[in-house]
Formats: C-alpha cells, sequence, structure tokens
C-alpha cells in the first residue's frame, strides 16, 4: 500500500498539498498520514505560562490535524495515520520518516506567493539525498480541478 505523508498546517499550500496526497491515494488504494507540527516557542516565559503557551501550540495543531483528517475521510472514505509532534521541524519529520518506513512518498505544498519555505528549502537542497522516499512538491496556487486532473 503506498503511503503519502502529508505535513499540515493552516496555510493554503497545505491544504493544496493534502488533496493531492488524498487524491493520489484514492487511485492507488493507498493511504495518507498527516503530520502536524508544533514548532518550538520562539520565546521562554515563567514556567506556569510557557507550559500554557506549549498547551495551546499543541492544541492548535491537532485541531488542525483532526480537521484535515475530516477532509480526507470526506474524500477518500478511509480515515488517515494522524500525528502530532513538536519540535524542530525538519528533525520531526526525519524522525517520522525512519519510523515509518512504509512511507512512499512525501508532500509538500509551494507557497503560490513566492516565498521559501523552511522544509521544501531543506529537503531540496543538502537535505534531499538522505530522504528515504521521493518528495512530491504541490504548488500552492493549484485549484481543485487542477490538483485533481494531476493527481
Amino acid at each position: 500500500m503506498r503511503v503519502y505523508l502529508v505535513i499540515v498546517d493552516e496555510s493554503d499550500e497545505a491544504r493544496v498539498a493534502l488533496r493531492f496526497a488524498t487524491r493520489r491515494a484514492i487511485k492507488t488504494q493507498g493511504q495518507v498520514h498527516i503530520l502536524a507540527l508544533v514548532p518550538p516557542q520562539p520565546f521562554s516565559a515563567f514556567g506556569g505560562i510557557q507550559a500554557t503557551i506549549e498547551e495551546e501550540a499543541r492544541a492548535r495543531a491537532e485541531t488542525i490535524a483532526a480537521a484535515a483528517a475530516g477532509s480526507v475521510l470526506s474524500q477518500a472514505g478511509h480515515m488517515p495515520v494522524i500525528a502530532v509532534v513538536a519540535g524542530d521541524p525538519v528533525k520531526a519529520v526525519r524522525e517520522y520518516l525512519s519510523q515509518h518506513s512504509e512511507v512512499a512518498a512525501l508532500v509538500l505544498g509551494a507557497p503560490s506567493g513566492g516565498g521559501q519555505d523552511p522544509l521544501i528549502g531543506h529537503f531540496t537542497g543538502a537535505g534531499l539525498g538522505a530522504l528515504s522516499c521521493p518528495l512530491f512538491i504541490v504548488p500552492g496556487g493549484m485549484d481543485e480541478a487542477e490538483i485533481d486532473r494531476l493527481s
């Protein structure tokens, strides 16, 4: 079974990548894995306040992952595998891939307005050769019909 790993957040490009991965999974009778990342918090506050900030960030990531899972369920008819991981995004993706050898492709969405995505920058640069699977980069400006035609 082909497994497509999608990194989700609140961006339009993540939604495009999720749709592409879902459509590929449907066509290949595969499965989608959703990874929501909780990035390190940019500042350090007093103990209780810091814990609250980190808890809120994790809850937000879990909500995003749940919404993405609902989208996959409505399109594909089955629930994806969901993981929420805190820490450095590149390290989190690498660790997930090392623990899930069944992943057939990492699917990332590129920002439609230009700009640099740190994961795409890493995995298309020096990190590409170390990937254990192919990397799909989906242009973030694609609409549903374009995605469906290509996937």
